[in-house]
């Protein structure tokens, strides 16, 4: 069974990789943040149009590996629609279960509640790759304060 589910959550980001959702540049944003990783080349912009604190649209451009193309992807079908609290909470969550820090450890799982961001779940397993999957949603978090 547990192979069944990494399997599924390998396509998952596979097929985000392959077609990302949202990838392009935003016209005019209202405002937009980088993220690059040094250690391995990723460099992401995050742009997001916001109105009245809710999150319109949300996208992103960049290059980097498979990891953090899905990830941003996946961040953008996440996030439009919610506002900077709602989102702020999400990219928290999913931040913080992805590093294994002591709050993801005492919840159950939070990603659980967030459809195939579940998917990242499985670079806890590659502790170089967290911040590959992190990256997208850290721009995120300084693209919408």
């Amino acid at each position: 069974m547990e192979e069944a589910l990494e399997n599924l959550y390998q396509d998952v980001i596979l097929e985000h990789n392959r077609v990302p959702r949202n990838k392009c540049k935003l016209p005019p944003p209202t405002k937009s943040a980088q993220g690059y990783n040094p250690s391995c080349g990723d460099d992401i912009t995050v742009f997001v149009e916001i109105m009245d604190d809710i999150i319109q649209r949300i996208t992103f451009d960049g290059e980097g590996c498979a990891i953090s193309q899905a990830s941003a992807s996946l961040m953008t079908e996440t996030l439009t629609g919610k506002s900077r609290q709602e989102a702020f909470k999400i990219i928290d969550d999913i931040c913080s279960t992805l590093s294994n820090s002591p709050t993801a450890i005492a919840s159950n799982n939070p990603l659980e509640q967030y459809g195939e961001v579940m998917a990242l779940i499985g670079v806890r397993k590659f502790p170089m790759r967290i911040k590959c999957a992190t990256l997208p949603w850290h721009a995120a978090k300084e693209a919408i304060l």
